[in-house]
């Protein structure tokens, strides 16, 4: 069995347990599996409505994915993305309610302040790493929080004045879309998933197909072996850092000048940072991977929703699905190990 069908299978095989078990749970707990598969299929893709829902959760979902799937591949724990998403967010809505701008400038402004907003939030981990070998899942891990109560900060005192949320956008910095919302029953979706797919071309492209990219690889391999050929490891691991906070500050521009079109204080993380850890596993940390594993994701979110309402299930069984999921990615030497016995018994 080729490597190449043994990455495909193991994250499949991993989604396919999850479900099993969750299916197992499920019946242990006295719900119908049935109803409540076919409740969250309905609630994701039952009308136009609920489909655009899904396409707007996916839209974040790929972009966090995304952010963490680049940094793996550079052999480091982005561990922060949820911050960085959140400095995204705030820097998007900020320039939208600063400036009175034509749209062709004003919202590729905003887009452009949260993709700097991001890299610069993802930069001081990653140097942090490069000179003194700080381990970056402690320092992302902790400018989590730091995200989370500066932004609160800058909401209540410098772009309001004690209020809780900021103004609404103008349409000049808005991603939203008319014509969508109306085909699909005005959900909430928005142009921004074009920008999430261009995104997953631009990682593979830079990875895949460029000398750059090719370097970041070898980094993530073995730094020491891409030391002695010749390579600068410690502008690598800055550069990727920074590559993959643009990312996650991207995912809050779509939140921003997207689905709502303004930032409120927030109480707790919004869990799109952590969830795209599970979206970048789940798509084997390759950029067409995390777009269908972000779709996955964003369906069980939104289908969840119907959930209660129609099958009388609570939507946690979801949660504790996707966390099984993740389990059985985490765990995938034991697939990848079952996959090898298979293979070398056909081979015999």
């Amino acid at each position: 069995m080729s490597k190449r069908l043994t990455n495909i299978l193991t994250p499949l095989i991993a989604l396919l347990l999850g479900i099993i078990v969750g299916t197992i749970i499920m019946i242990f707990c006295g719900y119908n599996p049935a109803a409540a598969y076919a409740a969250l299929w309905n609630g994701a893709f039952g009308n136009p409505y609920y489909f655009g829902e899904v396409i707007r959760q996916v839209t974040p979902y790929i972009l966090a994915g995304l952010a963490v799937a680049f940094a793996f591949r550079v052999g480091l724990f982005n561990i922060g993305v949820e911050g960085q998403f959140l400095v995204g967010w705030l820097a998007s809505v900020w320039v939208g309610l600063a400036f009175h701008l034509p749209k062709f400038i004003h919202l590729p402004l905003a887009i452009l302040a949260s993709i700097v907003a991001g890299a610069l939030w993802a930069y001081i981990p990653g140097l942090l790493k490069a000179r003194f070998r700080v381990h970056e899942v402690i320092v992302t891990i902790m400018m989590n929080y730091i995200a989370l109560y500066t932004v609160n900060f800058f909401i209540q005192s410098v772009i309001t004045n004690n209020k809780d949320r900021t103004p609404t956008i103008p349409g000049s910095a808005s991603l939203a879309s008319p014509w969508l919302q109306s085909i699909t029953q005005y959900s909430r979706i928005h142009w921004g998933i074009l920008l999430a797919i261009i995104c997953c071309f631009i990682m593979w492209f830079l990875l895949e197909k460029t000398t750059r990219g090719f370097e970041l690889r070898a980094v993530g391999f073995n730094q020491h072996a891409a030391h002695y050929a010749g390579m600068n490891v410690n502008k690598n691991i800055i550069l990727s850092m920074v590559i993959s906070g643009a990312f996650a500050g991207l995912a809050g521009a779509m939140e921003g000048l997207g689905t709502f079109g303004y930032i409120a204080i927030k109480s707790s993380f919004t869990g799109v940072g952590f969830n795209g850890i599970a979206v970048a596993l789940l798509g084997g940390n390759t950029a067409f991977g995390v777009f269908f594993a972000a779709l996955l994701f964003g369906a069980l979110t939104v289908g969840a929703l119907n959930m209660p309402l129609t099958a009388g299930v609570p939507n946690e069984l979801v949660d504790i699905i996707i966390a099984l999921i993740v389990f059985f990615v985490a765990s995938s030497y034991i697939i990848r190990w079952f996959l090898e016995r298979i293979s070398k018994k056909e081979a015999k």
